[in-house]
């Protein structure tokens, strides 16, 4: 018997808050059907859809059930199937869900480790932390654009440790004339600017003043400078909260397997890196072979054609959006560190006559082929062994 479990479903009709008990009467309705029908087996899918089916898949699977993994996208082209109808409603979603796992359209779900469970969680709150740093650097230089717009004229650059104390403590040119020079250099020295006087710093503070004399901010718009302080007070903890992800993501790479860790530190891959590729891939010696990562990722190739008609070949983009970002990324970082890759990416370009994309996207494949077979065989990478140049793919 094939039984399916849907989000939504599940919740309304077992509850949002009482998990425990809703998953004995799943259960015992289960087993009813079996001794009422006589079968023998049964399969549990769930869409992949986020964190939602983890707690209820991970207690299936501690009492020895099977638990199988359906591509949202599949539940959504398979909707119109039976009615022909665009609707979607809970029970619609479970009967498409159910009649895909029956006919075997689904993927094994893969537990990895806890500490790359771990390693994934981590990964994630400092992308999201990312995200907020960046919405907050928009945001001040929006507000010290309308107050102080003459501020660039003398930091190229906020966020750097002395523009910092200026905006911490003199955030409204108002801020800077109502002190004399000596005082802009002590308020730099009381918001924790190390270096604040000297040469630079009189200069500085002589470019400031001049600066705030002749602004055209928005005046009247004293509450700015308040906000100017609240952003950036919310912009240097969040600094803070990050490094503190960053020294428990280095812990986490230190538990993991030399033999894990070897294939990404032999290519020369920085921690970031090692930590987001591990966190959405789990151990590479899990793999076969290099294509394998790829489809993960969503970077293999997919062609659309139908009879004579030639389609295009693209990307199938169908797989982890952070590990698809950061293959691409750790590939245009090699680009500038690593002397192989470097003579790859000239040669496809100049000898084969590859446009500049074309060789990034060529050279991921090779490094997640390069990662699976130094994953394997445990050796220390060699670029004549990877490819010679006559056929460098």
């Amino acid at each position: 018997m094939r039984y399916l479990f849907e989000n939504g479903d599940f919740e309304q009709g077992f509850g949002h808050r009482d998990r425990s008990d809703g998953l004995e009467r799943l259960l015992r309705w289960v087993q009813d059907l079996q001794r009422a029908y006589g079968f023998t087996e049964v399969i549990f899918g769930a869409e992949s859809t986020g964190h939602y089916f983890l707690n209820v898949a991970f207690a299936l699977r501690k009492r020895g059930l099977t638990v199988v993994l359906v591509n949202p996208l599949t539940t959504k082209r398979n909707k119109e199937n039976r009615d022909n109808k665009p609707s979607k409603n809970d029970a619609k979603d479970a009967v498409t869900i159910g009649d895909v796992v029956s006919r075997g359209y689904y993927t094994e779900w893969v537990v990895h480790d806890p500490v790359y469970r771990q390693l994934h969680a981590l990964v994630n709150e400092r992308e999201a932390m990312s995200d907020a740093l960046t919405v907050i650097d928009n945001q001040l230089q929006t507000a010290i654009d309308q107050v102080f717009p003459e501020f660039w004229s003398v930091f190229k650059h906020w966020d750097g440790s002395r523009a910092r104390a200026t905006l911490r403590s003199f955030p409204l040119p108002a801020d800077i004339l109502a002190n004399t020079l000596p005082e802009l250099i002590e308020g730099w020295r009381t918001s924790g600017l190390k270096r604040a006087g000297g040469t630079t710093g009189i200069q500085i503070a002589s470019q400031l003043l001049l600066a705030a004399g002749r602004s055209i901010g928005v005046t009247e718009a004293a509450e700015l400078g308040r906000r100017i302080q609240r952003l950036l007070a919310r912009y240097e903890h969040l600094l803070a909260q990050q490094a503190e992800v960053d020294v428990e993501i280095a812990a986490l790479l230190e538990r993991l397997p030399p033999a894990v860790l070897r294939p990404l530190q032999e290519v020369g891959l920085s921690p970031w890196f090692m930590a987001v590729i591990l966190a959405n891939t789990g151990d590479l010696r899990r793999y076969t072979h290099g294509q394998q990562l790829l489809a993960l990722a969503g970077l293999n190739l997919a062609e659309r054609s139908s009879g004579t008609c030639k389609g295009q070949v693209k990307l199938a983009k169908r797989g982890r959006r952070q590990l698809r970002k950061y293959l691409y990324l750790a590939v245009m970082m090699l680009l500038c560190n690593h002397a192989g890759f470097k003579r790859w990416h000239t040669y496809n370009i100049k000898t084969l006559r590859q446009k500049g994309i074309h060789s990034v996207l060529k050279l991921v494949g090779k490094l997640c082929r390069i990662l699976v077979a130094l994953a394997h065989s445990g050796e220390a990478f060699q670029e004549q062994k990877a490819a010679p140049l006559r056929n460098a793919t």
